[in-house]
């Protein structure tokens, strides 16, 4: 039952070229910074990468697209990395953009073992060419098949040895729907302790869905673009 791996680069020998990792966060909360550093020194390639977004140039999943080690990528929201911009307009890089909330079902689609499901988003858009439309009670929907992975990266706050997880506020997105979908989780934790000492009560993920943990460290926690003024400015008029 002990999940425990001595570091990010342990955890990841198995990824194999070609891969379809899965990874969590939105926008750069809730990266899992460890694991994507460890593969992104392995140079580990032509891996299919689904997050909810491809991070900046120089952080998070970006670092990956850098570096050329990606082949596709299925996301929502790709706005703030030029490089990926770049690679797509350039033809080096196969995309495939989701609704975001599309893209959340199915991978809870693909952890509750169900196969495929309708949705009435994308109908009469790009999203709906060479997919199966039906109508219920006079609305279209279009047909969207589960997405599983071979991997998924997850961050979580706190974790126990046998691989039970809790997330911090917003980092608390996309990783649980990762963890479930993917045949092998790897998760990374800022405090890792030992089995028992979590309150069940407090577990937002079960073990049963990670089978590798580790202990992260060297967190950077980014941020896309941050902008401050001074407090003062708050309420002044001639400081729109």
């Amino acid at each position: 039952m002990n999940k425990v791996q001595e570091s990010a680069i342990a955890a990841i020998q198995d990824i194999s070229h070609g891969a379809t990792l899965l990874v969590g966060g939105f926008g750069l909360s809730g990266n899992p910074e460890n694991l994507i550093r460890a593969l992104h020194e392995r140079g580990t390639a032509g891996l299919t990468l689904v997050s909810n977004n491809a991070g900046t140039d120089n952080c998070g999943l970006g670092v990956l697209l850098q570096s050329r080690q990606v082949s596709k990528m299925v996301g929502s929201y790709v706005g703030e990395n030029k490089e990926f911009e770049r690679q797509f307009l350039a033809g080096e890089l196969d995309v495939e953009l989701c609704p975001q909330g599309t893209l959340a079902e199915r991978m809870r689609a693909a952890g509750a073992g169900i196969p495929a499901f309708y949705t009435p988003t994308g109908v009469g858009t790009l999203r709906a060419e060479g997919r199966e439309e039906r109508d219920f009670g006079g609305r279209s929907y279009l047909l969207e098949e589960a997405l599983h992975g071979d991997f998924a990266f997850v961050k979580a706050w706190k974790g126990d040895t046998h691989g039970n997880l809790v997330f911090r506020k917003t980092a608390r997105n996309f990783n649980p729907l990762v963890a479930k979908a993917a045949r092998i989780t790897i998760a990374e934790v800022e405090e890792l302790l030992p089995a028992g000492e979590l309150d069940p009560d407090d577990i937002h993920l079960p073990g049963i869905y990670v089978q590798r943990i580790l202990k992260g460290e060297h967190y950077e926690k980014w941020i896309e673009q941050r902008t401050v003024r001074t407090r003062g400015d708050a309420g002044d008029a001639s400081h729109p």
